[in-house]
C-alpha cells in the first residue's frame, strides 16, 4: 500500500482445487505470464460462491465440489487490465474439481496439474502459498 494512493477495494475469490494428490491451478499468459490459483473478481451483485464456480469455469474448464471457505486476505495491486489500483479483499476456499467440460473459456489462461510441492514453488502469492501450506498439513 502506498499512503496518498487512491484504491478501489475489489472483492475476489480464489480456490485451492485438490484432486488426487494434485492441485489444478490457472496459467494466465497476460499481463505477465504466472501461474495462480484458479479465480478472479466477484462481479457487482454477484455471491461469492456462484462467482467461484464462475471463475473456476472461465479459468480452468472445470465444474467443482464440496466448496469449504478458508479464510480472507487482503493485498494491494495494480490491474492493468482495468487500469486500476485494487485493495483486493481476496476469499480462500477449499475444493475439488469433479467434472472437466472443456477448455478454460477466458483468453489467455490454461489449466494445470501441480504436485503440492511445485505448487508451492509455482505461486508468486505469499497469502496464497500459506493457504495452501494450512491445507498441507
Amino acid at each position: 500500500m502506498v499512503r496518498g494512493r487512491v484504491y478501489r477495494r475489489r472483492p475476489g475469490i480464489y480456490a485451492i482445487l485438490w484432486r488426487e494428490g494434485e492441485l489444478l491451478l490457472t496459467f494466465q499468459a497476460a499481463p505477465e505470464p504466472e501461474v495462480q490459483l484458479p479465480g478472479g473478481g466477484i462481479d457487482p451483485g454477484e455471491q461469492p460462491l456462484p462467482a467461484l464456480h464462475r471463475e473456476i469455469f472461465e479459468e480452468t474448464g472445470w465444474r467443482i465440489g464440496g466448496s469449504r471457505r478458508l479464510g480472507v486476505y487482503k493485498r494491494y495491486a495494480y490491474m492493468p487490465e482495468y487500469d486500476l489500483w485494487a485493495e483486493k479483499v481476496c476469499q480462500v476456499w477449499l475444493a475439488r474439481p469433479v467434472r472437466r467440460l472443456g477448455e478454460p473459456t477466458e483468453p489467455g489462461h490454461a489449466a494445470l496439474w501441480a504436485s503440492p510441492e511445485m505448487a508451492l514453488d509455482l505461486l508468486p502469492n505469499a497469502a496464497e502459498r500459506d493457504f495452501l501450506r494450512r491445507v498441507l498439513r
